[in-house]
């Protein structure tokens, strides 16, 4: 592929590992990925404007779980990582990728603001020859819509003085199979030359990369993975109401029909959907389709499934209540187990688990919780009334004292046969007792 000279500079260093790339956003996307590409040799810059993260990162130490100070620091003593606030560094940077978040409005429309003020930071030390890449989740478009304009307007001229693309994050927090080193990246640009660079960068710490035709191909792609996932997420789910209706153990079904070798993939219910993916992503691609008068509505009828999945979890721990306890949420103690979205991790993003809380306490009961990767739940603007809570320690005598122990996250290194046998009532939304072999006589799937 034949590309400019001012390109062919850019490409030169980065296939001589001789950039310097800078991340904008050090959280669950952007620190794997800043180790991925230090490991690879490639000196990096993480850019947050968390000053506890940056003075965190600078010891050579880590604020996520899964990535270990073991794996932080010779990097950082290498001089291959580093971390900053002062957003004027960004001109250092041959290849800037932005990593911050991309949540829903109120009114479930996407919320920008973030990849805005991030572009127009950028484009205040915006230089010639610099590749910027969005690696945050959004609708297709917004890479060529939003951000090229903002960045234009600095009097550069994108494919010619600078260069853009789009390269969708593909994190999976805490899983040890697929870390972001061994994990297939697509990238998409609207011209030649942002491409060929964007294939150059990724091919550095990956083990493949995908180009497709555009940014807003490449989007699309984020956009399929996981509204996918949300949909046959949702199909598990309304599965799970139908069998348990009639009688049927959903958890049971799922096993025996994944012995099929073709033409099955399982997914698994639960009390809803968490993470910043899954439960949001979605609606971004409902909202962008509005704009062609393309009603989404198998996606939506997913979304309000999944979103109804918490209500249907607190009805059950009451029926179960009822029928064992003899009585109702009123002046009732619950202790929910697990608030991370998922087991394993920290990440309490959209968790269903907070949800489950509110909902519980709304009617009268007092809701605890434990999880061994969550100390205290932090501020936020969408649970107020759980802002500083604090899990209670992992105390079986004190757990059999509650009036239920409700399972929400499957944490591998929780006892679920101990737990089963001491507490008088356990409701299970993760099928986690019975795969733990535990005495189910106490036990009420959920």
């Amino acid at each position: 592929m034949t590309i400019s000279a001012g390109a062919k500079a850019v490409l030169d260093r980065i296939q001589r590992n001789e950039a310097v790339v800078g991340i904008v956003g050090m959280g669950y996307v952007g620190l794997p990925l800043a180790v991925a590409i230090a490991q690879a040799g490639t000196r990096v810059v993480g850019f947050d404007l968390d000053n506890d993260k940056v003075e965190v990162l600078s010891k050579g130490e880590s604020y996520i779980k899964h990535i270990s100070g073991e794996t932080l620091a010779p990097l950082v003593s290498a001089g291959l990582l580093s971390a900053s606030t002062d957003m004027a560094r960004l001109s250092e940077a041959d290849a800037i990728l932005i990593c911050v978040p991309t949540p829903l409005t109120h009114h479930r429309d996407p919320d920008l603001s973030f990849v805005i003020s991030t572009t127009e930071t950028i484009a205040q030390h915006l230089r010639r020859g610099q590749l910027v890449v969005l690696e945050s989740t959004t609708y297709p478009g917004t890479t060529a819509e939003v951000m090229k304009p903002i960045l234009e307007a600095t009097g550069l001229v994108s494919g010619r003085d600078f260069y853009l693309a789009y390269s969708p994050e593909r994190e999976d927090p805490g899983n040890p199979d697929f870390s972001t080193a061994r994990i297939p990246k697509v990238v998409g640009a609207d011209d030649p030359d942002a491409r060929a660079l964007a294939i150059a960068l990724y091919t550095l710490f990956t083990p493949m990369t995908v180009a497709v035709s555009s940014t807003a191909a490449a989007e699309a792609v984020k956009i399929t993975e996981n509204v996918f996932r949300a949909v046959n997420i949702a199909l598990v789910n309304e599965l799970k109401l139908i069998y348990d209706a009639m009688g049927i153990d959903v958890w049971e079904v799922i096993d025996a029909a994944k012995t099929k070798p073709f033409g099955f993939m399982p997914f698994y219910p639960g009390p809803g959907l968490g993470g910043h993916c899954i439960p949001i992503d979605p609606f971004y691609l409902t909202w962008k389709a509005r704009e062609f008068d393309m009603p989404a509505r198998f996606i939506e009828l997913a979304g309000q499934i999944n979103s109804d999945m918490p209500a249907h979890v607190v009805a059950e721990v009451l029926r179960a209540l009822d029928r064992v306890r003899g009585k109702g949420f009123n002046g009732s103690r619950i202790l929910v187990l697990g608030l991370a979205y998922k087991k394993n991790i920290e990440d309490i993003r959209e968790s269903p688990s907070l949800r489950l809380m509110e909902l519980i306490e709304e009617r009268g009961a007092t809701a605890d919780f434990h999880d061994p990767y969550v100390e205290m739940i932090p501020n936020t603007r969408e649970h107020p009334t759980l802002n500083g809570r604090r899990g209670v320690p992992w105390d079986l005598d004190a757990f059999a004292r509650y009036d239920a122990v409700l399972i929400a996250t499957d944490h591998d290194e929780v006892d679920y046969g101990a737990l089963a046998s001491r507490c008088g009532l356990v409701v299970d939304t993760r099928n986690a007792c019975q795969r733990a072999g535990a005495d189910m006589t106490n036990v009420v799937k959920a």
